[in-house]
């Protein structure tokens, strides 16, 4: 070989290394272009393209907008049960093909819609005939499905109601003289005051307490052999009649002698309600001169909603709270039911009687009260969120496995804690979907639509290899 020859030879040996040398550097370290044309390959195509900002503008091929950018490219569903004909590869029998979309319209054969989508077609099984659902993994994990057993729990439920603190009725006082009387002096007692049984409120002068007074004394100094006479006991009785308080009596019994004004007291302890009485005052019988309320015991007369009262009963606990001590509680029991609906607000009244020894209750003071109606017996319930209600039905769906859901019609009872108490239609363990339920019952829903679409397409006698939807002429 020549020289020339050689030197030619080693010139295209580096010019080749060169090459090599400039095509290793374009390409990323560790890529193998026969692995990356593969992998491309394998890539499943874009079901369709969407606009970038999420308007409902689609296309079926590469698109650009007005401003030049790219159409977003939608990429086929990951489950099996969501991919379209022309890449399933199950040999289950297709019953019918349903719009991508999502729209209530589905065909006996393989289709595309406006936008050149396939339709998604549906498989024996997909739809059972006993009503139950079922979804593939993918779904149950995106919708956060969740189930909790049917279990026998105690429901605690707890009536609120709000009232007011009022007065015990049988625990009132009022002083009124029952002759003509004239007050000489009053106590230093205003309202408000806080006041003791035996306690001196005001002094009185009345002739007609004197007179009798003196005619009591007059017949018990003079004695006979069966000690007082029939008729002293009678003048001591004027006394009483005219409510004469019983110390005075006594005191004139001991010392023998009239008073000229008479020490009229209170007759409990309590709070001074009303004060008339003045200094020097002429009193009519019948004026009322003191009011006194006992309030160690108070009442607090609450209102209950029409829809309670079938738990409520007399004698059961109540929690009434004041709103003037935050975090205190006031133990009481309901001690009668009024008899009287307020047809306004369709409210009944409850009495609950409450101790109020540190007197912290006043009259007229808001109250808050709660009334546990629960039974202490456990119930077989669900959680509140696990009912689908329409108003006239509730219904829950059962989880059967294998993700299929079944829907189940149940009757209702009571609640409380955020569950509910099931009567009838489920049995204690059944699993209970409580989350993602409403997406399962559009599913059901519209694959129910859908199915019917299909029958009655298919009663129509539409022919299977024409290509037109159902509904479409031959």
């Amino acid at each position: 070989m020549t020289r020339a020859r050689l030197i030619g030879t080693a010139a295209a040996l580096v010019a080749a290394a060169g090459l090599a040398l400039f095509a290793g550097s374009l390409l990323p370290p560790n890529d193998d272009p026969v692995l990356s044309a593969a992998n491309a390959a394998d890539a499943p195509a874009p079901l369709y393209y969407q606009d970038p900002d999420g308007k409902p503008l689609y296309s079926p091929t590469p698109k650009k907008t007005d401003d030049g950018r790219d159409y977003v490219a939608v990429p086929a569903p990951a489950d099996p049960s969501d991919q379209p004909a022309t890449m399933s590869k199950s040999d289950r029998k297709i019953k019918y093909y349903r719009n991508p979309m999502g729209l209530p319209d589905t065909s006996p054969v393989p289709k595309k819609d406006s936008m050149g989508m396939d339709y998604i077609p549906v498989y024996d099984g997909d739809d059972s005939d006993d009503g139950s659902i079922k979804l593939s993994p993918g779904k149950i994990q995106r919708s956060g499905v969740k189930s909790e057993p049917a279990e026998l729990r105690r429901l605690r439920t707890l009536v609120r109601a709000p009232g007011t603190i009022q007065l015990d009725e049988r625990r009132i006082s009022v002083i009124a003289m029952r002759a003509e009387s004239f007050v000489q002096k009053v106590a230093d007692v205003t309202t408000g005051s806080r006041v003791t049984r035996g306690q001196t409120l005001m002094e009185i002068y009345s002739p007609a307490v004197s007179s009798a007074a003196a005619e009591y004394l007059a017949t018990i100094t003079s004695k006979s052999i069966g000690g007082i006479e029939p008729y002293g006991r009678g003048s001591r009785q004027r006394l009483v009649n005219l409510d004469v308080p019983e110390p005075v009596i006594a005191e004139m019994e001991k010392s023998h002698s009239v008073p000229i004004t008479i020490q009229w007291s209170s007759p409990r302890d309590g709070i001074v309600l009303q004060r008339s009485a003045i200094d020097g005052m002429r009193a009519q019988p019948g004026d009322i001169l003191f009011r006194i309320a006992d309030i160690s015991l108070v009442w607090a007369n609450v209102d209950v909603a029409e829809r309670d009262l079938g738990g409520i009963a007399v004698g059961q606990p109540v929690t009434v709270r004041a709103r003037s001590y935050p975090g205190r509680d006031f133990k009481g029991r309901i001690s009668v039911i009024y008899p009287q609906l307020n047809k306004e607000t369709r409210t009944a009244r409850l009495r609950i009687e409450l101790a109020n020894a540190d007197l912290a209750l006043l009259p007229d003071m808001y109250v808050d009260a709660e009334i546990d109606t629960g039974n202490p017996a456990p119930v077989l319930s669900v959680a509140e969120s696990a009912v689908l209600d329409t108003g006239s039905r509730q219904a829950v769906l059962v989880d059967k496995g294998q993700g299929r859901f079944e829907p189940r019609e149940v009757k209702l009872g009571r609640r409380g804690d955020g569950y509910v108490e099931i009567r009838d239609g489920l049995a204690e363990g059944d699993a209970i979907v409580t989350s993602a339920n409403f997406l399962i019952d559009a599913e059901s829903n519209l694959k129910a639509a859908l199915k019917g679409l299909a029958e009655g397409g298919n009663a129509q006698g539409t022919d299977a290899h024409s290509g037109h939807a159902m509904g479409g002429k031959p």
